[in-house]
């Protein structure tokens, strides 16, 4: 797999440094990654795009699942992930997460994380939705990525690992053979470093998190704007899955005018007993699953929605008033304050919710050991598809995936360099400033993508919504494009264009995907194709990047999943 050579336009590289990795990303997927890589003696760089604890690891509040509590079995926790993902997940992969899973949790302890215990001194554990035990470790009540990212970003700083902050990532580096050479960043005004430079390396590793900034209402921060994703493409990898994003049932409604990060209100309130009524506090979950509130995410969001076409309502309401004060205060600390912040007291009334945008359960094609089609670029945690979602995550997989796979992947680059070495390679040259490879998009563009990816791909699609909103994107490239070709004009580059232009390139690749998969599965959810087909769609969307700007789009069975030398097969393009 070589480069489209596609990349940003960008200014030419000021300085650089060299390294034999370069981590992109700082959350539990990131910062493992660069760990397990500099205590294997490779010379580690990390780069991320804010401060070291501002990725979306810090915002997970329920907590990292793992089979590590009595009668509980990783082949039980096996079982629970396969049912969640609808037929899609690899079981070799999700095998992987669950027998490693629970070293790896101890491993993160010994690090420095602190989970909360019970009055027995044992790790104490609750439930969340799709989980039939009590597997669910967790840490100040509702601050699980809080203290995993305090302590994994310690760890980095008591062990003097070389990080670069502020720094947006841009494009991949390659050598003339299409082997990763490094990264091109800007950082962003802060930091040892100004500007656009260049971090020299045989291997890169992208932890950059999710996209859920393609949409208007999100619990993602700001800074998940798909930056992993757009690179690999321009680079030539491959992703997959990406039309399964899994809203979030139970977001914080602030009013339907609400844009930005929204507050997530945690499935452990309802794994503790919390209900789901509506406005007449009737508990509409019941007899839909076996589970109720607790049942997979798709399936709760999907039973949330429906109440509200039905009822003509903005949002649902989450019950958890029997929980009293002192179970709220001690428990949920997080979640009640920012219920309070915005007037509510989850003591006294029912928490208005309704889906967000939460997790991209598809991403960067990988293998097990997190290597992509291009040779040298890895990628863990939520920019990649390891196989392990399929189409609907489980609750409180992601930081376990983000921890074992990352640990997979330092393993993997320590093998090289024992036995072949990480040998530095040439980049082949970067497009001059003056002859930009791919037009940028204005600032102010980013909430129109957000609006049509909000109104034709959310949670409830259709072929009409879809082909809308797949028309509209394309205007928006199509103008970028000809406004270079016509007059040479292009958005100024600076990091709200550079993210702008990345935010249009995933919400393509989404709406293709979603387009070509018709049926519904999992967190995809078809109002014309209410119906799941496994004699026809139990398979893979792959896409790539053509050199022209268009999507190659093809499907793959699930047996071909993660990718293998097959990847190099042709590819039906399809233009978007």
């Amino acid at each position: 797999m070589t480069s489209t050579g596609i990349r940003l336009h960008a200014p030419a590289p000021g300085w650089s440094i060299a390294a034999d990795v370069v981590v992109v990303g700082s959350g539990v997927a990131g910062l493992t990654a660069a760990l397990r890589c500099e205590a294997a003696g490779m010379r580690t760089v990390v780069v991320t795009k804010a401060r070291l604890d501002d990725g979306s690891t810090r915002w997970a509040q329920g907590g990292i699942a793992a089979a590590l509590g009595e009668g509980d079995s990783p082949e039980q926790h096996l079982d629970d992930t396969l049912v969640a993902g609808a037929g899609l997940c690899d079981v070799e992969a999700v095998r992987i997460l669950v027998t490693e899973g629970p070293d790896a949790v101890r491993r993160l302890i010994e690090t420095g994380a602190h989970f909360d215990e019970s009055t027995e001194g044992e790790l104490a554990l609750t439930r969340e939705g799709g989980h039939h035990r009590r597997r669910i470790a967790h840490a100040g009540g509702d601050a699980t990525g809080a203290e995993i990212s305090r302590a994994l970003v310690e760890a980095v700083r008591a062990r003097g690992l070389r990080t670069i902050e502020n720094a947006l990532v841009l494009d991949l580096l390659t050598d003339a053979d299409g082997r990763t050479a490094g990264v091109t960043l800007h950082v962003m005004g802060e930091g040892q470093h100004d500007g656009v430079g260049a971090v020299h390396a045989p291997a890169v590793v992208l932890a950059t998190g999710g996209m859920g900034q393609v949409f208007s209402a999100t619990t993602n921060p700001s800074v998940s704007t798909g930056d992993g994703v757009a690179l690999a493409l321009r680079a030539g990898a491959e992703v997959s899955d990406l039309e399964f994003v899994q809203f979030h049932p139970t977001v914080l409604f602030l009013g339907p005018e609400a844009e930005g990060q929204q507050p997530l209100v945690s499935e452990a309130v309802r794994g503790e007993g919390a209900h789901l009524v509506d406005a007449d506090g009737v508990r509409f979950m019941q007899g839909q699953h076996e589970l109720a509130e607790l049942a997979p995410r798709d399936i709760v969001a999907k039973g949330i929605m429906r109440r509200m076409q039905e009822q003509d309502a903005e949002h649902m309401f989450l019950d958890a008033r029997h929980f009293g004060a002192d179970m709220w205060e001690h428990r949920f600390p997080t979640i009640l304050a920012a219920c309070r912040a915005h007037g509510i007291d989850p003591v006294h009334e029912p928490i208005p919710i309704a889906p967000a945008a939460h997790y991209a359960s598809g991403g960067v094609r990988t293998d097990f050991h997190g290597r992509t089609t291009v040779p040298g670029l890895y990628a863990c945690g939520e920019v990649a598809c390891t196989g392990v979602h399929g189409a609907n995550r489980l609750a409180s997989n992601s930081l376990l995936e983000g921890l074992v796979y990352a640990e997979r992947i330092a393993h993997d680059i320590a093998a090289t360099h024992r036995h072949n070495g990480l040998h530095a390679r040439v980049p082949a040259p970067v497009p001059h400033p003056e002859q930009p490879a791919h037009p940028l998009l204005a600032p102010e563009d980013r909430f129109t993508i957000q609006r049509i990816m909000t109104e034709g791909a959310g949670v409830l699609r259709s072929a009409d919504s879809l082909t809308k909103a797949a028309e509209q994107l394309h205007q928006l490239h199509a103008d970028a494009r000809d406004a270079l070709h016509e007059n040479g004009k292009t958005a100024e580059p600076g990091v709200d264009t550079w993210e702008t232009t990345n935010l249009l390139c995933v919400a393509r690749v989404l709406v293709a995907a979603a387009q070509l998969r018709d049926e519904t599965r999992g967190c995809h959810w078809r109002e014309d194709r209410p119906d799941r087909d496994d004699t026809a769609w139990r398979r893979h969307i792959v896409v790539r990047l053509n050199p022209d700007r268009t999507l190659a789009v093809r499907t793959t069975d699930t047996a071909d999943f993660p990718p293998t030398r097959r990847h190099h097969q042709a590819h039906r393009p399809q233009e978007q």
